[in-house]
């Protein structure tokens, strides 16, 4: 048998060796603070907040105000979508199905990598990627339906400036994590 030429790493098997590696300190990941900070906005107050508001209250026309959340924010919430977002109130059936995810799926990824971005862990690199590609998808739907949908805003401009971070943070956190398999480790000097 012919001998075969010699393997070299590919990024597949690259991320497999056990070369050691040593944190990279978060002083020199600058933009991994923009993320956890985006991380505790959503965790803090769009998930377990505003989210949640739209699956307590089933119809803002007819309520009584819930014990969570408070009914200042009850009161915000429903401000925002009579003056610019008339489908946070209608409430469709598909857009509750997106509040779901983001309380079932994105509130507990928010947690685990507020933790995995600070303290550098390479685990979290799959699960950013996945969280941002389902937040792109859900964020084009709910455009569309905001710009042309029967629930169509009054206030495009405004929306749309409102939700870009929904569209630019993961469109980042994508970059950052598809650059390296060890995005928050490089191997030791030596």
């Amino acid at each position: 048998m012919a001998d075969s030429p010699p393997k070299t790493a590919t990024p597949s098997t690259a991320s497999t060796t056990s070369t050691p590696r040593r944190r990279i300190p978060l002083s020199q990941r600058k933009l991994d603070l923009l993320f956890v900070a985006f991380f505790l906005i959503n965790i803090g107050f769009i998930t377990y907040i505003v989210d949640i508001e739209q699956l307590i209250i089933p119809d803002p026309a007819h309520f009584v105000y819930p014990l969570w959340p408070p009914a200042p924010l009850v009161d915000l919430i429903h401000w925002w979508g009579h003056t610019y977002d008339p489908l946070l109130i209608a409430r469709p059936v598909w857009w509750k199905m997106t509040i779901w995810i983001d309380a079932l799926g994105f509130g507990p990824f928010y947690a685990v990598a507020i933790y995995a971005y600070l303290t550098g862990r390479d685990w979290i690199r799959l699960p950013s990627i996945i969280w941002a590609s389902v937040m792109l998808t859900n964020v084009a739907i709910i455009l569309s339906e905001e710009f042309s949908g029967p629930h169509a805003t009054p206030h495009p401009i405004i929306v749309l400036l409102a939700n870009l971070p929904w569209l630019l943070l993961p469109v980042a956190v994508i970059a950052r994590m598809a650059r390296r398999a060890h995005p928050f480790t490089e191997p030791l000097p030596g």
